[in-house]
């Protein structure tokens, strides 16, 4: 009986660990969208990025590139470090959402010449505002971070 009960254990460590892994992998997926996206709009595009969109892609860009590590290696300690970084880009998000819808009676400039990213030219599909996309990803990245420690701690 012993060894049937190890076996379980031992594939309930494994599913555990599979579901680690998971959340580790589907952050990095979502970190590395966003920040394709954002070099898109501005390599691409040449949308100028306001500077509250600057300071956004400081946080993600080094998330996608510490959640690759953190995923290929199974490290489910980065929500130490990569937490607090989609916390602060939470928080510009956040401000950045604010300031689009209006509750932040200030206007949002870009870092050089063109048009704003308040504009209405600045929305993918004609409805979802970036602040508000970049808002989503960094909360589903955070998201997914605490989900990974809940599992590690389980």
């Amino acid at each position: 009986m012993k060894g049937s009960h190890s076996h379980m254990t031992n594939n309930a460590t494994a599913a555990s660990g599979h579901d680690r892994w998971l959340y580790l992998f589907v952050a990095w997926i979502i970190a590395v969208a966003a920040s394709l996206a954002a070099l898109f709009i501005g390599e691409v595009v040449g949308q100028a990025p306001c500077s509250l969109c600057w300071h956004q892609r400081a946080f993600m860009f080094p998330l996608a590139v510490l959640l690759a590590v953190a995923s290929f290696r199974g490290d489910t300690g980065i929500w130490r470090y990569g937490l607090p970084l989609a916390a602060i880009g939470i928080a510009i998000a956040a401000f950045h959402s604010l300031l689009y819808a209006g509750l932040i009676p200030e206007g949002i400039q870009p870092c050089s010449q063109g048009p704003s990213c308040a504009s209405a030219d600045m929305t993918i599909l004609g409805m979802l505002p970036l602040p508000y996309l970049s808002l989503a990803a960094f909360a589903a990245i955070a998201i997914a971070l605490i989900g990974s420690r809940t599992k590690a701690a389980s």
